[in-house]
């Protein structure tokens, strides 16, 4: 299935913020000690196509090792891709500089799957989003504001900007993280698996403010998950990967009500009935 939009070129909204273009990465893995075992080369993701539109909220589905976390990761150029091309907001990714890519790190960012590793364990709230604010251009005296905005924006109070990581819940270490995100002022935000380190009770919670922020921020999502109830909340459109390829690309009313591949089906059956 494709997506045809008949007011592509004519409605704002509609304007590509992201264009993967025939992208693949590979990895290579030594058999046995690399000086007396052979060699094999892995293709994590394996020439792979996507747009994702402004505004829109793209849910990127496949088991673990499909490659969806490393599509999401070359997407941002946190690793170097192997060939194709990656366009985000027209600008070349693949040709820009370190100095253009620091410039685009404030319009793209990323949440990880895990807030605990992915928060500096010995800095305190407030370091972390003072590190990012500086990070994005924030003036010193715009800072203090702008923490209580970002703290307030997620849900938290002032009573958790003197306190370290360790000292939070998860769900309140992800908020963090979603807060450092938000503080460069983005317009796209790679959610990679935001909430399958959260227990069930918080992960309704931390997918309303990923919905709210969305609304509040203007901003586009490529929401990554395994949990197909999660991407049924969240998506505009679902996308499913596997061995590395998109396989099935379709609007997730579309997508839910009829998936096509058989990989996708095969995924379908796999939820559990009741949830």
């Amino acid at each position: 299935m494709t997506v045809v939009d008949d007011k592509a070129g004519s409605d704002p909204v509609s304007d590509p913020v992201l264009e993967v273009r025939d992208l693949s990465k590979t990895f290579t893995k030594h058999r046995g000690l690399p000086f007396l075992g052979g060699t094999d080369v892995v293709h994590a993701v394996d020439h792979v196509s996507l747009t994702i539109r402004r505004g829109e909220t793209v849910g990127l589905v496949g088991e673990s090792g499909s490659g969806k976390s490393t599509l999401g990761r070359a997407i941002l150029r946190l690793i170097p891709i192997s060939s194709g091309s990656v366009a985000f907001e027209g600008r070349d990714l693949a040709t820009a500089s370190r100095e253009d890519m620091r410039l685009l790190r404030r319009r793209m960012q990323i949440v990880f799957q895990d807030p605990y590793s992915s928060l500096p364990p010995r800095m305190t709230v407030r370091q972390i989003i003072y590190d990012a604010l500086r990070a994005g251009g924030t003036s010193k005296p715009e800072m203090a504001s702008r923490l209580t905005a970002l703290i307030r924006a997620v849900g938290l109070g002032a009573t958790h900007m003197d306190v370290y990581p360790h000292q939070l819940s998860g769900g309140q270490r992800q908020r963090i993280a979603i807060a450092r995100a938000l503080s460069v002022n983005p317009s796209f935000i790679v959610a990679d698996e935001p909430v399958s380190a959260l227990d069930v009770s918080i992960q309704a919670l931390i997918l309303n403010l990923f919905a709210d922020m969305k609304a509040e921020f203007g901003l586009t999502y490529l929401f990554i998950s395994h949990d197909l109830n999660v991407i049924r909340y969240l998506a505009d459109r679902v996308a499913v990967m596997y061995r590395g390829r998109i396989v099935e690309e379709a609007p997730a009313k579309d997508f839910f009500a009829a998936p096509q591949h058989p990989y996708s089906r095969f995924l379908m059956s796999s939820v559990p009935r009741g949830r």
